[in-house]
């Protein structure tokens, strides 16, 4: 055994305690989902008779987990593509351009990301039933742009500030504008960052809860965790239908770091420009 190998071994056990720490539960979770309700009083742990697709079913219909999960899908679809857009015009503009009063600006835009949302659901709620909104998809999709937007410009402009000023140069030498600037010259290389916020806001707005519970009371219009939690309510003693529609909620989130696992990877590391 190397000293090399000695010396990380600790590390390594640490890091496969954590390891199961996280997946005993989840695995425990997963198994249920395909057991019966005779099944799942045994051990939490042990294997199906049968793989059973029944409690999915039944959740996707009974629970009505169908509508809710278009519903997320719409939310957070409409979230994601606004809050990058916006994100990156904004860290273009603090990171590239000589913007008057940036450091003002700035600090108001990260002030959203700062304030807690519990602190703001009531004013929000407010808000939203002044202006007719409350009950309605953009009670669920404009605050939580306004929210991840504070992140978004921190995240971009960190990317913009260590762009390579040599292209940009050399793109305003050839004749392109600001705008071209940034599509065609940054935006390529923004890639691994801009990915990185998507699967961060993505994440953030499917596992929102408290706002799709205080704005929307109408139930055809709920989303999947507040969905999840009322499903709960009603069947709380069915181990393997609960587990299926936790199952039913995480997997998308699962997906989605599973595609973009790569490119996350990079954007947190620092992205793929190199100076």
């Amino acid at each position: 055994m190397s000293r090399q190998f000695r010396d990380l071994l600790p590390r390594y056990l640490l890091l496969t305690l954590f390891m199961l720490l996280v997946l005993l539960p989840l695995s425990g979770m997963f198994v249920s989902a395909f057991k019966t309700e005779a099944e799942a009083s045994g051990s939490p742990f042990s294997l199906p008779t049968s793989i059973n697709f029944d409690n999915f079913q039944q959740a996707w219909s009974t629970g009505r987990f169908n509508i809710f999960f278009k519903n997320s899908i719409l939310v957070a679809s409409a979230v994601v593509v606004l809050s990058v857009f916006l994100s990156t015009l904004s860290g273009y503009a603090f990171g590239q351009l000589p913007l008057p009063g940036r450091k003002l600006l700035y600090a108001l835009m990260l002030l959203g990301y700062m304030v807690p949302f519990e602190a703001m659901i009531i004013p929000l709620y407010n808000l939203m039933d002044t202006l007719g909104l409350r009950d309605t998809y953009w009670a669920l999709i404009l605050p939580q742009v306004g929210l991840s937007v504070s992140f978004g410009t921190l995240w971009m402009t960190a990317f913009f500030e260590n762009a390579p000023q040599e292209l940009v140069d050399a793109a305003t030498m050839d004749g392109c504008n600001r705008w071209q600037a940034l599509w065609r010259v940054l935006w390529p290389l923004a890639r691994p960052s801009v990915t990185t916020l998507v699967v961060l806001v993505f994440m953030w707005t499917w596992n929102e809860f408290l706002l799709a519970l205080v704005m929307v009371q109408n139930e055809s219009m709920r989303t999947l965790p507040v969905g999840l939690a009322f499903f709960q309510g009603k069947y709380t003693s069915n181990i393997p239908l609960m587990a299926a529609g936790a199952l039913i909620v995480a997997l998308p989130t699962v997906i989605v770091y599973v595609i973009f696992q790569r490119f996350f990877i990079r954007g947190m590391l620092g992205g793929a420009v190199k100076g």
